[in-house]
């Protein structure tokens, strides 16, 4: 074990005296990497040697089966004992490591085969999982683990709350139940991912109507096939009130078989929940997050309802103000409305124009910054790597290894920022391999994918980023080292594999450092004249994210409420009455007859129950960086505090206690609340 250690500490040694300098981080996003690849050979996808073509996909999911299959007979047959959980671990990995790079590919890669290929991966190793989760013997093993005192007394916190999770797993599976009941858990398993594939796709459809329902002069706006209008989208931001309004009812317009497919979603996520002991789906949901019940949710969710009442009454008033500048033939404001007068009005008071700060953050400048704000705060820093042939999906990608100044190199982050044809429009953080300590005592490193959607490099002009752009920039880099820093132990717990009302707190905290202009001002230059971007552009972006926050917070209350509901007791009502008399109590402006918008609320597949999340995760961000970084956003004495207490544990501690290790107090829902009220009062982001 030590000579292990020793091997490795002078491996990051070399490394670092191989590696190319800090400046060379800008460049890379800046110039074209430099090709040698008719020299060597294709190593693969991510270095796997197995994807070099679409054919490895199967080829690394047989090795991953063949390897599951062995440690599946080592966690049944080996005494109960700390090693069993290694033997979970290393099972979950051995499946993750293939798993999670097929989640990846299945989007990402420009050719249909790799994604085809990718796809079944992820649909033959989710089947196996089903199987391992409903395995009674693999299940028993970790049973006479937890219900041995003796040895359980030997293992450390770490160890013993990796097999509890494990134990979650099973029992969220049904494990515990008679043969009959466990059957009828995967059968609703089963069917779940049929109605959430069909929901989902549903939710994308555009709706068509006649071209002769809809005006002549606002035809034009849509797209019109023959003598169909398609309306794929609210047409939120159009200047003209009548589109707002016909995109609106016409793009919400009730689906009917649609609606039936929530309401049966809803009542299989129910069932599932009952039938493995839970009082409802949103109670299984919240077990082990911040929040903990869905009692606590509504809760905080009430409680910031009537604290930004009177903010929220104002906001609205100010729409309606600006309404009336625009000769509206309907002087109320309406949900069609509230993008496009919320917008209006930051233009009217500050007309932050995106071009004008463009030209101050070019990527390239914009990693520099990230580059140096992570060296003060962290002691880490990136470095520009140069790819091997086949490793990476795009041409355009750029590879960065994460190196600290004494630990050496933490992982490697694969940066997939830059537009393509048929790359997915969403900014995004995969998690590609997990980091955990493996049975050789050295530590196997993360790796992960950040994707953007910024604009190229065009001729002598670099890479552009809107101020959108750059927060964006900075949200997803803060995922990124937590799965950098997370170092845990376990790969299950390993970086963001963490309750999903913790996980989003490190990201956006880095939105913070992005809108500080002691930060900006690092690496802010004019990318033709070196101007530094000036401190009165920045104040006045600042200033103008608040205008109508709490109207704009206010609608983000009422999705989360809704959530709630869908998900908390049945009601036995339709899930359209629900949204009424929820966006009545938590909204502000009246529903539309006629509409359903959760059909479009496709997060209530991928965040059933917990898109509250977003808020009490912003929540605990402002009150780090207030308590923390507002005095100084370089102090290294925070930074190592922030590593160590939220960091560094990834999902391997209980998340309420991280936090109460970084403010060095337990919050309350109370407090919680008034965090976010405060952001909307004050400009937090600078110095008092």
């Amino acid at each position: 074990m030590r000579g292990s250690r020793l091997l490795l500490q002078r491996s990051h040694a070399l490394y670092r005296r191989s590696v190319n300098t800090w400046s060379a981080v800008g460049a890379a996003f800046t110039v074209q990497q430099q090709r040698f690849e008719h020299l060597k050979k294709n190593v693969g996808l991510f270095g796997v040697s197995e994807l070099s073509g679409p054919a490895g996909f199967q080829m690394a999911q047989h090795q991953a089966l063949r390897e599951a299959e062995f440690l599946v007979h080592k966690a049944c047959t080996h005494p109960p004992g700390a090693i069993t959980v290694e033997t979970f671990d290393q099972l979950s990995d051995s499946l993750c490591r293939v798993a999670d790079l097929a989640d990846f590919m299945k989007v990402a890669h420009p050719d249909a085969a790799f994604r085809e290929a990718a796809e079944r991966t992820c649909v033959e190793i989710g089947t196996v999982v089903e199987k391992l989760n409903t395995n009674v013997d693999l299940c028993q093993s970790l049973k006479n683990l937890l219900e041995n005192e003796a040895v359980l007394a030997t293992l450390d916190s770490d160890t013993r709350r990796v097999a509890e999770l494990f134990m979650f797993d099973f029992e969220i599976s049904g494990i515990h139940l008679d043969e009959s009941k466990r059957s009828k858990v995967v059968a609703l398993n089963v069917k779940l991912l049929d109605l959430y594939h069909e929901f989902l796709s549903g939710s994308q459809l555009p709706n068509a109507i006649d071209k002769q329902v809809l005006p002549e002069h606002i035809r034009h706006c849509f797209s019109i096939d023959g003598n169909r209008i398609q309306i794929g989208g609210l047409h939120a931001d159009s200047p003209n009130e009548l589109v707002r309004e016909a995109a609106y009812k016409i793009f919400l317009y009730p689906n009917a078989s649609l609606l039936l497919c929530l309401d049966e979603l809803l009542a299989c996520r129910h069932e599932l929940a009952t039938l493995v002991g839970y009082e409802s789906f949103a109670h299984r949901a919240l077990k082990g997050t911040m929040a903990k019940t869905p009692e606590t949710v509504m809760k905080f969710l009430k409680l910031l309802t009537d604290k930004l009442s009177d903010r929220t009454s104002r906001d609205f008033k100010m729409m309606k103000e600006m309404k009336k500048k625009t000769h509206s033939t309907n002087p109320e404001v309406m949900a069609w409305d509230h993008a496009y007068l919320s917008c209006a009005i930051r233009t009217e008071k500050f007309n932050i124009d995106p071009s004008v700060y463009s030209p101050y953050f070019s990527l390239g400048a914009c990693m520099e910054g990230l580059n140096r704000l992570f060296m003060q705060l962290l002691g880490v820093s990136f470095q520009a790597e140069q790819p091997k042939m086949g490793e990476l999906w795009s041409e355009d990608v750029r590879k960065l290894a994460v190196v600290h100044e004494t630990e050496g190199l933490l992982g490697y982050i694969y940066c997939d920022f830059f537009r393509r044809l048929d790359k997915p429009h969403q900014d995004c953080h995969f998690t590609i391999r997990g980091g955990r300590l493996r049975e050789d005592g050295i530590y196997q490193l993360p790796v992960v994918v950040l994707m953007l959607s910024l604009p190229p490099p065009s001729g002598k002009t670099p890479s552009l980023l809107t101020p959108s752009m750059v927060e964006n920039l900075f949200h997803e880099m803060g995922h990124a080292m937590h799965s950098m820093l997370g170092r845990t132990r376990y790969q299950h717990v390993t970086g963001t594999r963490c309750s999903t009302d913790f996980a989003e707190v490190p990201s956006i905290l880095m939105e913070y450092f992005a809108s500080d202009y002691r930060v900006v001002s690092q690496f802010a230059r004019h990318y033709q004249t070196g101007e530094r971007l000036p401190e009165s552009l920045v104040s006045r972006l600042c200033e103008s994210k608040r205008v109508c926050g709490a109207a704009d917070t206010q609608l983000q209350i009422f999705y989360a409420a809704l959530d709630q509901v869908y998900h908390g007791i049945p009601q036995y009502r339709s899930t359209t009455d629900i949204l009424r008399e929820i966006q009545e109590k938590f909204y502000g402006l009246p529903y539309v007859n006629n509409t359903a918008w959760q059909l479009r609320f496709s997060h209530l597949v991928g965040y059933g129950a917990k898109y509250y999340s977003y808020l009490m995760s912003r929540a605990v961000a402002s009150m780090v960086w207030r308590q923390c970084f507002l005095q100084d956003p370089f102090s290294r004495v925070m930074g190592e505090r922030y590593r160590r207490e939220m960091l560094a544990h990834g999902g391997s501690k209980e998340p309420m206690l991280m936090v109460q290790g970084m403010l060095q107090k337990t919050p309350t829902i109370e407090d919680f609340v008034d965090a976010l009220v405060f952001d909307l009062d004050a400009n937090v982001k600078s110095p008092p």
